[in-house]
């Protein structure tokens, strides 16, 4: 038993000399190990990067510190790309024994790192190679274990005491610059604090961030604010996409990262005030979020990533509950939920961001209502998705419109279209209009062609056709871009007679709730809505209403129209003013319009909308005969026949 103690004692004083030996070792030819390390990174730089790295000294300070001065990355025949004039910092020995490498701590003097374009030239292009990279696809990833790693990784790196001083970052994309300068950033004792400057070709502000910090057990809550008096601006994308965008402050808690049971949970919570964002794209005036702020649960496993369905997002007073996951367990499949508990119709109303929808400002109303959604897309089966939403009502009512006074479409108004911004002539829906015509007065045969090209199911649905609208977002997925629209006739009428023609967030946004107000509190019935949108709707250049339309191309009221000539209006609906490419220098319509006419005929005969009699006449061609016929270019078209340049000059533009 003694001489097994005695074996052990020895094979401990052995490992322990053998180690000791190791460390001297280290610290005889220290800086002849650090000058071979720096000598391999700048190899590999210019062999991988075609980039010169170099420190001009580099020297060990004390048993674990690193002092190096004139640091800098220039690639070939660019722009340097970041330089320092001193660094000091320190590494946890015994964590680089066991293969981890630690910042204990970090002091930084003057430098600047800059991203340089010129003209499509870039001074970090080299960087953004990937052919370095696996690209061995067949291998899973394990998203839980690749997350972590990443993250313990990136946390090491940020040292527990950091002083930093004039540190930059430049930003130079053809003239557009950025300067973001860290006068001072400062890490002691886990409580963070900044100054910065940030210089644009559009504004000078001095910002601040503070905070508590602790990278080693993985927590922090800090808070982003201006130093000056008003809101912090985003450089650069102002002059970059023309995205004007503010906030009063931002706050980033980071609770628990915690890897357990093969998952990763990621718990904390941002917030945001006063968000300010105005783009051509999201509306005409700022959009603005007074309060807003998402607490977030995090969850990742082997083969799925997620927002979990007990985190929340709080806009204003909206609260909601999101879920979202993408999962690659045996498809790659999306899924999303969001859940609005029961609330105040009055508090969603006022909560909606200003700006964005303007034409429910000042709307009131009374009542509850609580909201589900869910949508799930498999990418290997698209056309499996599924697309759910279901709104609840408890005492739902309107007491006061908005800008948007969706009752007036039960009475008589003056219409206005918009073209590029500006309101056209006054067209007035009502019985005083002599070309106002009452749906009663509309060809049956009009009335059945449009209601099949445009919306088949309009006396049964509210609003919307789900399956149409599904469609839409399988072919929007497909074709990776906004290509095809779920649009109903109750959501072309909301449009033409309270919305602008603009291509906006905004606008979309309020044409969907605007059709579901309408649709689902009976406010206007749906033979009135399809008499207005008869009237109201573009046929032609400046023809608006079926009564002028009728006249404009056939010389007659709506009321006798045959089924060719009321297949032939419905067919333009989508473009009115590229009417007469669908006829030929003989003044007939293409094949291919009359393909498309014979086309809807059948469809309609399926379908039990007309009958054999109603198309006797179907061989007749279709004959333009009204003012139309002037922007038809016809051969050999003698004097008598009025230029199409004075026949557009007639119109009142």
């Amino acid at each position: 038993m003694r001489t097994r103690k005695q074996k052990i004692i020895r094979v401990v004083i052995g490992i322990g000399i053998f180690l000791v030996l190791l460390i001297l070792l280290f610290f005889a030819f220290r800086n002849t190990i650090l000058d071979k390390a720096i000598e391999k990174i700048s190899t590999k730089l210019e062999t991988d990067y075609d980039s010169k790295f170099s420190v001009k000294e580099a020297t060990f300070q004390g048993l674990t510190g690193v002092s190096m001065k004139e640091i800098t990355l220039v690639p070939k025949g660019q722009d340097t790309l970041f330089s320092i004039q001193k660094m000091e910092t320190s590494v946890s020995f015994w964590h680089i024994i066991v293969g981890k490498v630690q910042l204990g701590t970090l002091h930084v003097d003057n430098g600047f790192v800059q991203l340089v374009k010129k003209g499509n030239v870039k001074n970090f292009e080299a960087f953004l190679k990937r052919d370095t990279l696996s690209t061995n696809t067949s291998e899973k990833r394990d998203y839980a274990e690749l997350a972590y790693n990443l993250i313990s990784k990136g946390l090491n790196l940020i040292p527990t005491d950091m002083n930093v001083k004039n540190l930059a970052f430049r930003l130079d994309d053809n003239g557009k610059k950025s300067n973001i300068k860290f006068n001072e950033l400062r890490l002691a004792d886990k409580q963070l604090e900044t100054s910065i400057r940030v210089q644009t070709n559009t504004f000078t502000q001095r910002w601040k961030i503070k905070g508590f910090a602790d990278p080693r057990n993985k927590r922090a809550d800090i808070a982003f604010t201006n130093i000056d008096t008003g809101a912090i601006k985003l450089p650069y994308f102002d002059e970059r996409f023309n995205l004007k965008s503010s906030f009063d402050s931002i706050r980033v808690n980071v609770e628990n990262i915690d890897m357990s049971g093969g998952e990763l949970h990621i718990d904390g919570f941002s917030s945001i005030k006063n968000l300010k964002v105005n783009h051509a794209k999201i509306a005409k005036k700022d959009v603005v979020i007074k309060d807003a702020r998402f607490d977030y649960r995090l969850l990742l496993g082997e083969d799925f990533v997620s927002v979990d369905s007990s985190s929340t997002v709080q806009l204003n007073k909206i609260k909601f509950n999101p879920f979202l996951e993408f999962n690659t367990e045996e498809d790659t499949i999306y899924k999303m939920k969001v859940v609005i508990p029961q609330m105040k119709a009055q508090d969603f109303i006022s909560s909606l961001p200003e700006g964005l929808f303007t034409n429910f400002e000042g709307m009131e109303a009374e009542g509850n209502f609580d909201f589900n959604l869910s949508f799930i897309f498999n990418k290997n089966k698209p056309n499996d998705l599924v697309f759910d939403s279901k709104l609840n009502k408890n005492g739902f009512k309107i007491t006061k419109y908005g800008e948007a006074n969706l009752s007036k479409l039960n009475g008589e108004f003056v219409y206005r279209a918009i073209e590029n911004g500006r309101a056209q002539r006054g067209v007035l829906v009502g019985n005083a209009n002599p070309n106002y015509t009452p749906l009663s007065d509309i060809s049956p045969y009009l009335r059945k062609s449009v209601l099949t090209t445009e919306d088949p199911s309009f006396f049964s649905h509210k609003g919307f056709i789900t399956e149409a609208f599904k469609q839409s977002i399988i072919q929007n997925i497909k074709t990776k871009r906004f290509s095809r629209g779920g649009s109903t006739i109750s959501m072309q009428l909301v449009k033409n007679v309270f919305l602008t023609r603009e291509k906006t967030l905004s606008r979309k946004l309020e044409e969907i709730l605007l059709v579901y107000i309408l649709e689902n509190n009976r406010i206007v019935s749906k033979e009135r809505m399809l008499e207005v949108y008869f009237n109201v709707i573009e046929w032609g250049p400046n023809v608006y209403g079926i009564g002028e339309a009728s006249n404009f191309y056939f010389q007659k009221h709506p009321s006798q129209l045959n089924l060719n000539e009321c297949l032939f209006l419905a067919s333009i609906v989508p473009r009115p003013k590229g009417f007469m490419w669908k006829f030929n220098d003989e003044g007939n319509l293409r094949d291919g319009a009359v393909k498309m006419q014979n086309y809807l005929t059948n469809l309609m005969l399926r379908r039990g909308v007309l009958t054999a009699d109603d198309t006797i006449y179907k061989s007749f061609p279709v004959h333009v005969s009204g003012r139309a016929r002037s922007f038809i270019r016809i051969k050999e078209v003698d004097s008598t026949v009025i230029d199409s340049v004075d026949v557009l000059d007639e119109f009142d533009f």
